[in-house]
């Protein structure tokens, strides 16, 4: 890998399994954009909340996610979602009903293929702010987003080691039942891409979660 070259690294996993923490040390360490997917459905299932859209309600879905449009302001190194132009608020999106919806409309085809082409021309905004490459986690960047990325990664920890970690953030949320929703659903369900490198966080501090995964970004180990 030159040093010049374009990367992406794309960071799966279920929730608390330490994703956020790891990208963001791994954006500065190698001026990559860091690109959070989880904050973009929150942030629709937010919208969706505050104008009555239910997640059963499937011509409503469609019609509301039609309507919106969105836009990416760059803070530092991260990329926040904007729709209709309103910046999102990161305190709305982690409100309890939020983490309690989420899932259930991640899980619609309709909201998951509207943000197909946006979060792929996340690598565009990383290219016009001049970053070495981009960093995306999620639940489907190394399967559905980009599948080709250079380093794909897996994280995965306990649920009690991860209801903990939420309960230290001060956050309720069901990561089990959010990770069972995720992994069962139809479209894009959480998985662990072929090829790509497993990390069990459970056991691991961050910064050895990070030091793994910079050790192989570092020697181009690219995944298969």
């Amino acid at each position: 890998m030159s040093a010049d070259s374009f990367i992406i690294v794309a960071i799966d996993g279920g929730a608390a399994s330490g994703k956020s923490s790891t990208a963001r040390v791994l954006s500065e360490r190698f001026n990559l954009l860091h690109v959070d997917t989880g904050s973009f459905y929150r942030a629709i299932t937010a919208e969706f909340l505050r104008r009555g859209v239910k997640a059963d309600d499937l011509p409503a879905v469609q019609a509301a996610v039609a309507a919106l449009r969105f836009g990416t302001q760059v803070r530092g190194r991260s990329a926040w979602m904007e729709i209709g132009g309103r910046p999102v608020d990161a305190a709305e999106i982690r409100r309890p009903e939020v983490n309690a919806a989420v899932s259930h409309f991640s899980a619609i085809p309709e909201v998951r293929a509207a943000l197909l082409s946006y979060q792929r021309g996340q690598a565009d905004v990383a290219c016009a702010q001049g970053l070495r490459g981009l960093v995306m986690e999620g639940r489907d960047i190394g399967s559905v987003i980009f599948p080709r990325a250079d380093f794909r990664f897996f994280l995965h920890a306990d649920s009690d080691e991860r209801v903990r970690r939420r309960a230290q953030e001060g956050q309720k949320d069901s990561v089990a039942e959010r990770d069972r929703l995720d992994s069962q659903r139809k479209t894009s369900p959480l998985a662990c891409p072929p090829g790509a490198i497993a990390i069990d966080s459970t056991h691991l501090t961050l910064a050895e979660v990070v030091e793994r995964m910079a050790a192989a970004i570092g020697a181009g180990q690219a995944c298969q």
